[in-house]
C-alpha cells in the first residue's frame, strides 16, 4: 500500500482567475444584525425540512467573539422554532470537555432560549467517508444522526492550527465527537502529542471529516458565516483570544460549503494591506488554503462564485466591493478587561507549574 502524503501548497492563496469550474451563489450583507441573520439564512434554507439541527460555536465562558446569542434567539423564534442547537464536547481540557462543565458553559453564554444537544454526551456514530485519503470514516456525535437538515451557522474567524475557520471547521473539527473522532483529526497514531498532526495533513482531515456529515445530509444542508469579531484566535481560546484587529465585513450564506469559506478568505485578501494582514498572516502561515483546494479536489463545491449583494436588490459584486468602506475595529472595554484578567490568569499559572517543576 503507498504511503499517505498530504498536499500542497497550504501557504499560497489562488486567486480567482486562476480557478476554474462552474460558479455557486453566494449571498452577502453588511448588515451584522439579528435581521441581518435573518435575511441571509432566508435566502438559502429552501432545503431545510424536517427535524433541524443548527450547528455552531457556543464557545468558552463569557467568549468574547462568538455569534451574539440574541441573534440566534431571533432567528430560532422567527424561522426555525423547532431547531435544536448541536454541539460536541472539546479535546482539550477546558470550560467544555465533560458534558457537566459543557452545560454550565451554555448557560453562561446564554444558550438557553431552545434546546441544545451535546450529541457525543451518550455516545458515537460512524459516518463513512468517501473518497477520503486519511480515514474511511469518522466518529460523530451519534445524536446527530437523529436530525434530517442542518444549518451550519459558523462565526467566520482565524484558527492557531487551521489558519481560519469557516464552516468547514465548524462542521469537521465541531461535529466530530470530543474523544475520537476530534483524536483522529489532531493527533497522530502513537504520538503523545494531542496536537502533532498541522498544516496540509491537518486540512485534509478536518475536511474528510466534514464531508462524511455533510454527505449525511445531503441537500438538506446551508452554510452562513458570520463576519464580526474576527480574530486570529479560535473561539475555542475564549477571553484568551489575540485582540481584534480585523474590521467587521458582514455575513455571507450559500448552499455550497466551498464557496462560502472560499469568498469570506476572498475578502480577507480584498482588504487593505493593514487591516488584512494579521489573517492572511495567520492563514498562510498554517497553510489553511489547504483547507479550500482539498474540499474542491474531494468534490465538495466550487471555489468560484457569483457574490450577490443583497443589500442593494442582488446586484453581482466582487469582494472588494464587499469590503469598500469597513472601519477599523473597535474593541469594547470590557472586553479588553476581560481579556486581561484571562491572560493574567494564564501566566499566573504558567509561573507556579514553572516552579514547581524546579
Amino acid at each position: 500500500m503507498s504511503e499517505k502524503r498530504p498536499g500542497q501548497g497550504g501557504e499560497r492563496y489562488v486567486p480567482y482567475e486562476e480557478r476554474t469550474g462552474k460558479e455557486s451563489t453566494v449571498y452577502f450583507t453588511r448588515d451584522l444584525s439579528a435581521e441581518g441573520l435573518k435575511k441571509l439564512y432566508e435566502r438559502v434554507n429552501s432545503g431545510i425540512t424536517g427535524k433541524v439541527a443548527i450547528k455552531l460555536h457556543t464557545g468558552e465562558q463569557y467568549g468574547p467573539n462568538i455569534i451574539p446569542h440574541e441573534w440566534v434567539e431571533h432567528l430560532v423564534k422567527t424561522d426555525l422554532p423547532d431547531a435544536t442547537i448541536i454541539e460536541t464536547n472539546t479535546f482539550y481540557a477546558g470550560d467544555r470537555d465533560t458534558t457537566e462543565k459543557h452545560r454550565e458553559t451554555l448557560q453562561v453564554n446564554g444558550w438557553t432560549f431552545c434546546p441544545v444537544d451535546i450529541t457525543d454526551a451518550e455516545g458515537t456514530a460512524d459516518l463513512p467517508v468517501k473518497g477520503g485519503k486519511w480515514f474511511d470514516h469518522m466518529s460523530v456525535g451519534k445524536n446527530m444522526l437523529n436530525y434530517d437538515s442542518l444549518v451550519a451557522l459558523t462565526h467566520f474567524k482565524g484558527h492557531v492550527m487551521g489558519g481560519f475557520g469557516g464552516s468547514n471547521k465548524n462542521i469537521g473539527i465541531g461535529c466530530a465527537d470530543g474523544k475520537i473522532g476530534k483524536k483522529m483529526i489532531h493527533q497522530a497514531e502513537g504520538s503523545d502529542d494531542q496536537w502533532s498532526i498541522a498544516e496540509e495533513e491537518l486540512m485534509e482531515r478536518m475536511a474528510e471529516s466534514t464531508k462524511a456529515t455533510i454527505d449525511f445530509f445531503g441537500k438538506k444542508i446551508c452554510y452562513v458565516n458570520v463576519m464580526r469579531n474576527i480574530s486570529v484566535s479560535c473561539d475555542c481560546e475564549g477571553c484568551l483570544a489575540e485582540q481584534v484587529v480585523t474590521p467587521n465585513v458582514g455575513i455571507l450564506a450559500s448552499t455550497d460549503i466551498l464557496a462560502v469559506d472560499q469568498a469570506c478568505v476572498d475578502m480577507i485578501y480584498a482588504l487593505s494591506e493593514t487591516d488584512g494582514a494579521a489573517m492572511r498572516e495567520r492563514i498562510e502561515t498554517r497553510h489553511g488554503h489547504r483547507q479550500l483546494s482539498y474540499m474542491e479536489e474531494l468534490g465538495m463545491g466550487s471555489r468560484r462564485y457569483i457574490l450577490l449583494d443583497t443589500d442593494h436588490a442582488d446586484a453581482p459584486i466582487q469582494p472588494a466591493d464587499a469590503v469598500e468602506g469597513v472601519v477599523p475595529f473597535v474593541e469594547l472595554p470590557i472586553v479588553a478587561e476581560r481579556r486581561r484578567k484571562a491572560q493574567e490568569a494564564m501566566a499566573a499559572m504558567e509561573a507556579a507549574l514553572a516552579q514547581g517543576n524546579e
